[in-house]
């Protein structure tokens, strides 16, 4: 089985920063998450979840919604298990529940931003942004 935890949301006010975290642990987690491909999704209320951004394999090339360009940053640290999502300028329509998938087999470019393609989610973490 493997693990993903969330840490880093919080309420904050319009423009500022968060950087959430995402572990990844378990007894089947052999070895660096290098291979596998993670990403982010959000679900805010009354509404379906959504794709934020993803980090592909070992390249890490890195994929984004159109409305975080420029402002989120996707990164993985192979040695600790951990991906981030770094996120400046926030704004309201960002207040969401932020998600980080895993996806142990090789994927797609094409799928990486469907949720149906990640093997592994974590509970999540409320970001809330205020006005």
């Amino acid at each position: 089985q493997v693990h993903l935890v969330e840490s880093g949301g919080g309420l904050v006010q319009v423009g500022a920063s968060l950087r959430l975290s995402c572990v990844v642990s378990g007894p089947t987690v052999s070895g660096p998450i290098r291979p596998w491909s993670m990403g982010w999704f959000r679900q805010a209320p009354g509404k379906e979840r959504e794709f934020v951004a993803a980090i592909r394999e070992s390249n890490s090339d890195t994929y984004y919604q159109d409305s975080v360009k420029g402002r989120f940053t996707i990164s993985k640290d192979n040695a600790k298990n951990t991906v981030y999502l770094q996120m400046n300028s926030l704004n309201p329509e960002d207040t969401a529940v932020y998600s980080c998938a895993a996806r142990t087999r090789r994927i797609i470019v094409s799928a990486i931003r469907s949720p149906s393609s990640y093997d592994y989610w974590g509970q999540g973490t409320q970001v809330t942004v205020s006005s």
